[in-house]
């Protein structure tokens, strides 16, 4: 794609407000992937940029974290022509369902859709290292941290952000007392 952002404004998936993100910080700008990536061809042409940052790598895999990274990570497996599995939270703890396993020594890349602080990703990351996985690589489509964040592998994004997060005890947003809104997946 020739713009992600240039993509996510026309989808309506970059909003401004004051948010509460899946990590708990507040924030005044949120990517809501599901909106961008809800036509089949979008996430196709996504998946197909990020998958080319990977061309002769050795990946068997791609996994992602449910449930933010489950489209973007399958149309990367889709443009790799490897198998996708994904990860979910059980009783709080990342793990694979669903009849899903890894060998040992399996080589996956682990893809999702934003990052602000890796935490879903370095998760996932466990759980599939745990089973004796080993993790390549990560990819998101956008990061948020402006490349702070540290999932413990090497990464790519396709848009790199620097966009403020905070503590809701250091919050601004709060502090002016701007409604918050916690639109993502585990409400």
């Amino acid at each position: 794609m020739n713009d992600v952002l240039t993509h996510f404004r026309e989808a309506k998936a970059l909003l401004d407000g004051h948010f509460v993100l899946s990590s708990g910080l507040h924030s005044p700008q949120y990517l809501q992937c599901a909106l961008a990536l809800r036509h089949p061809g979008d996430a196709a042409q996504f998946g197909q940029a990020m998958a080319r940052h990977f061309t002769g790598q050795e990946i068997d895999t791609v996994a992602s974290p449910a449930i933010g990274g489950i489209i973007i990570g399958f149309a990367v497996a889709q443009a790799l022509s490897v198998p996708f599995i994904w990860t979910e939270r059980e009783n709080g703890v990342m793990t694979l369902r669903r009849g899903f396993s890894v060998a040992d020594g399996e080589k996956i890349l682990v893809v999702e859709d934003v990052i602000t602080t890796g935490g879903s990703t370095r998760e996932c990351i466990k759980a599939l290292e745990d089973r004796g996985a080993q993790v390549v690589a990560g990819a998101s489509i956008v990061d948020r941290s402006d490349g702070q964040a540290d999932v413990g592998v090497p990464r790519v994004s396709l848009v790199t952000l620097a966009v403020p997060t905070y503590s809701a005890d250091q919050c601004p947003l709060c502090e002016r007392g701007i409604a918050i809104t916690k639109p993502g997946s585990r409400q």
